[in-house]
């Protein structure tokens, strides 16, 4: 009789046949950064996230030197939005402005910018608008913009998340035209029309104005597309791929690390995080524990790593354990 349970008997021997391992070098964490000084806001809706004004950035670099997380996420929320989003690629909005001050204080650092015009837009839309209609094609070059303003001010990694048709090949031909041959692409890819980015709309003040943004981001419905999506972004030049949201949207996962030879990125989005705060908070779920079955989950259905808001714990956890 085959007994499955023999490696199971012991903390030890669980331990030596585990197939899947949670690392701090496979953590993303996300930044919020806004115009201003002394400003560190909580964010109501995602406990133990905050928006920081440079002045205070540093209190935020702080813990992450001290929890060992090599790779952050920065998204900008500027003081001036207009129809165009016009701060998305100025060379002195708050993004450029917030990766030289990171750069200079942990040069170290992994820096990845996210690329869209969203938090820029009076509109609140990813790309430009004539009427309600959203457009591609005028988008493609100001993105193409903020990506090298940002690799210019010391980004080590171009994030696009706003979901326009061929934007990879537009920001990897500027790049490339601009000598940053060797700045990866790391693309939203996967990136559907979901219920749990509520609170990160309050934490980048990105939501639309009007609408919704299911004219380009994916139907949660469809898993092939996303794989014609990636697919696309792969040929058009993208060094790694994201799939947003995680939890729900792990068979995308699954399917993309059987069938395409990239890193893959699970983002394990900010209302994915507030459920599990907010259960905790009421005594309901060990959060620890949840959120490790998460991490672990998301790297057996393929993810090489995993930007979550829940990092400095995880990170902090894993410390513990070793």
């Amino acid at each position: 009789m085959e007994r499955t349970r023999r490696l199971r008997q012991t903390a030890a021997m669980r331990d030596m046949v585990r197939e899947n391992h949670v690392r701090i070098d496979e953590l993303i964490y996300p930044v919020f950064v806004i115009e201003g000084e002394n400003i560190c806001n909580p964010v109501e809706s995602m406990p133990g996230i905050y928006q920081y004004s440079i002045d205070r950035l540093q209190e935020e670099l702080n813990r992450i030197r001290e929890a060992g997380i090599k790779a952050i996420l920065i998204f900008g929320i500027p003081a001036h939005k207009d129809e165009v989003g016009s701060g998305a690629y100025d060379d002195q909005g708050i993004v450029p402005r917030a990766i030289r001050f990171i750069k200079e204080k942990m040069p170290q650092l992994i820096v990845i910018a996210d690329v869209c015009l969203c938090e820029y837009t009076s509109h609140g839309h990813c790309g430009l608008i004539r009427g309600q209609e959203i457009l591609n094609d005028e988008t493609l070059p100001l993105l193409a913009k903020a990506s090298v303003c940002y690799a210019a001010a010391g980004a080590d990694i171009i994030a696009p998340s706003d979901m326009m048709d061929g934007r990879v090949e537009a920001i990897r031909r500027a790049l490339d035209e601009k000598g940053y041959l060797n700045t990866p692409i790391m693309s939203y890819s996967a990136k559907f029309a979901s219920s749990y980015y509520g609170p990160f709309r309050d934490a980048a003040h990105s939501a639309p104005g009007f609408g919704d943004r299911k004219t380009y981001q994916m139907d949660p419905a469809n898993g092939r597309e996303a794989m014609r999506e990636i697919a696309q972004d792969i040929a058009e030049g993208a060094d790694m791929i994201i799939a947003k949201p995680a939890l729900a949207y792990m068979d995308i996962i699954k399917d993309a690390s059987q069938n395409y030879n990239i890193p893959i990125v699970a983002y394990n989005v900010s209302g994915e995080y507030a459920m599990v705060k907010a259960a905790a908070k009421e005594g309901w779920i060990d959060e620890k524990k949840i959120v490790m079955e998460n991490m672990v989950g998301l790297k057996r259905a393929g993810a090489k790593m995993i930007i979550t808001y829940h990092a400095l714990d995880v990170a902090k956890w894993i410390t513990e354990e070793n």
